[in-house]
């Protein structure tokens, strides 16, 4: 396809935006270089269509399983990247992992820095949902991932396309790339995140997309990960259960476990680990699906087998590490006549806090001014999930929280507030155009 034709530029002292962004701010020392004002006046010129494109890719079903609506939505994105002169591919996963892939669009500058910038395509809403569609009341939106992280998506691409309307695209290198399973990850994760890693490994920095927090942006993330507890006891007439011959049972086992895990394990900053499902009895039948399993016992039978399937979130690796090794520590000590087992199934790295991140966070905290807002501070890592980013974080400086203004995510309720859509775009292409001349 051929390239867009470039933007007429409003003029770069004039900012009077239909949804207008905060008035430019005089007072705090910050202000908008004329190239910066004119980006800002470019992603206004461009704010109409937008909305428009956020309207068709929300009303695309592309839950994490629907492979075919994650790769319509890939294709909406391929249709404009291609436009905007970047090269395009789409990465399949393996058909046993029943993802739809990840889309990635590539452009090589003349000369400055390398940045990632980080997506994702699919939502949590399958296709029985009756959550379907965009709708829009005044400059409020609701629909499907609008919030998570469609809107986000939709800012990379025209923050990259206010860069080339005002000349800027070719200052630095750009690879964006959305994933097609972020709410769910394929697994193994050694296939569905190796091409993300290897995106890091070669970016100088990276930006994630997710959603947007009023006077804070995210530099730090918790990991997670799974555990799963398996218990065994000597199957018996309950009469039997504490004498030597039959002992104390699975079930107690487990309980005996679970009680040291929340005395013992329980306490380091950001550290949770959450026993989400159990099940327990003479017979333990499991599914390929953790979060369902099917126990059968009596009253009067003590209990032969135990289930428990939770998770762990992480401030940094060596927490994660300190935390298996009690738990395991704590399984080992087992009940007479019983015996248990524990196993990890890592899922997201913690994406730790550092300098780079912070020197990053300054930089988005002094556009955030320069466009009329207030300073912005680190979010608490604790209180942040995991997300995509956390996989590059170990390899390149990363910050996150930069998509769309909204709430509300994964319910029928989830929302984007429109008036801040433009000032977070605007926001965002200011920011690729100061990072890409950092030193």
């Amino acid at each position: 396809m051929t390239a867009l034709p470039m933007r007429h530029l409003l003029a770069a002292t004039t900012l009077s935006l239909s949804l207008s962004l905060p008035t430019i701010a005089q007072d705090t020392g910050q202000a908008l270089t004329a190239e910066e004002q004119a980006i800002v006046a470019a992603v206004e010129a461009d704010f109409d269509a937008q909305v428009a494109f956020l309207e068709k890719i929300v009303n695309i079903n592309s839950d994490t399983r629907n492979p075919a609506g994650v790769r319509r939505v890939g294709a909406e994105f391929d249709t404009e990247f291609s436009a905007l002169g970047f090269e395009t591919s789409w990465i399949p996963m393996p058909a046993e992992m029943e993802r739809g892939g990840h889309f990635v669009a590539t452009h090589k500058g003349d000369g400055g820095k390398k940045a990632l910038l980080i997506g994702h395509l699919d939502t949590v809403f399958p296709l029985a949902s009756p959550f379907q569609t965009f709708k829009r009341e005044g400059n409020r939106i609701t629909g499907p991932g609008i919030a998570d992280m469609k809107s986000g998506d939709a800012i990379v691409l025209y923050a990259l396309k206010a860069l080339k309307a005002t000349g800027h695209l070719d200052k630095g290198s750009y690879t964006v790339f959305f994933t097609g399973d972020e709410e769910s990850t394929g697994k193994p994760l050694d296939i569905s995140r190796k091409d993300l890693i290897d995106a890091g490994k070669w970016s100088d920095f990276a930006l994630n997309f997710e959603g947007s927090t009023e006077g804070m942006a995210v530099i730090g993330r918790r990991g997670s990960s799974n555990w799963s507890l398996k218990t065994s006891g000597v199957r018996a007439h309950s009469s039997g259960i504490f004498n030597e011959r039959v002992g104390a049972g699975a079930i107690y086992e487990a309980a005996r476990i679970l009680h040291r895990f929340y005395d013992e394990v329980r306490g380091e900053k950001g550290l949770t680990f959450n026993p989400g499902v159990i099940a327990g009895g003479t017979f333990v039948e499991e599914g390929e699906n953790p979060a369902e399993q099917h126990a059968y016992g009596k009253t009067n039978v003590v209990a032969q087998t135990a289930v428990v399937h939770g998770g762990l979130r992480f401030m940094s690796e060596e927490q994660k590490e300190r935390a298996r090794a009690k738990m395991r520590e704590i399984a080992a000590a087992n009940l007479p006549g019983t015996g248990a087992e524990i196993t990890f199934e890592d899922s997201y790295p913690a994406m730790q806090e550092s300098d780079k991140n912070r020197a990053m966070l300054d930089t988005l905290s002094n556009i955030n001014q320069a466009l009329g807002a207030g300073p912005l501070t680190a979010y608490p890592p604790e209180k942040r999930g995991a997300a995509d980013a956390s996989f590059v974080a170990p390899h390149t400086p990363t910050m996150d929280g930069l998509g769309g203004y909204g709430g509300g995510g994964h319910t029928p309720e989830e929302w984007l507030d429109l008036s801040k859509q433009k000032f977070a775009t605007a926001r965002a292409a200011v920011l690729l155009y100061r990072l890409m001349q950092a030193e």
